[in-house]
């Protein structure tokens, strides 16, 4: 097991990764796993008008975690929040031209914590206009 075991899209996505590093000015941002017993990820995005026009992401992990968590944002940035909460693992894995089966469950990183980005700017948005009770 190793790097032949990786496609050479992922590959690329782990060597050069798309987005990567922290927002300072993001609209919200989302987390997902642990980093003191596994990988974690934090996806940061900037929505205008209901789409997400950057994005980018910290994550600690593995190869297949670093070209998933790049990949997840390549397919989400330009996308409606709508839309960017369909994106799937199977998305980000086909995108990537396949993972190895010990490498699926990296998968989940991404639209996790993309989901959890969406939500948490949706109750900001909710917050702001307030609530009613």
């Amino acid at each position: 097991m190793g790097c032949f075991d990786f496609s050479d899209t992922v590959l690329e996505h782990f060597m050069c990764p798309r987005n990567i590093g922290e927002m300072d000015d993001a609209d919200s941002i989302g987390t997902i796993g642990e980093p003191d017993c596994g990988d974690a990820l934090t996806i940061y995005v900037k929505v205008k008008d209901n789409v997400i026009t950057d994005i980018s992401f910290l994550v600690y992990g593995c190869v297949a975690a670093i070209a998933t968590s790049s990949m997840t944002t390549q397919l989400a940035k330009g996308k409606t929040l709508e839309e960017a909460y369909q994106i799937t693992e199977e998305d980000i894995v086909d995108a990537l031209g396949g993972l190895p089966d010990y490498k699926l469950h990296c998968s989940v990183l991404g639209p996790g914590a993309l989901k959890n980005a969406i939500d948490n700017y949706r109750s900001q948005a909710v917050d702001e206009r307030g609530a009613s009770c």
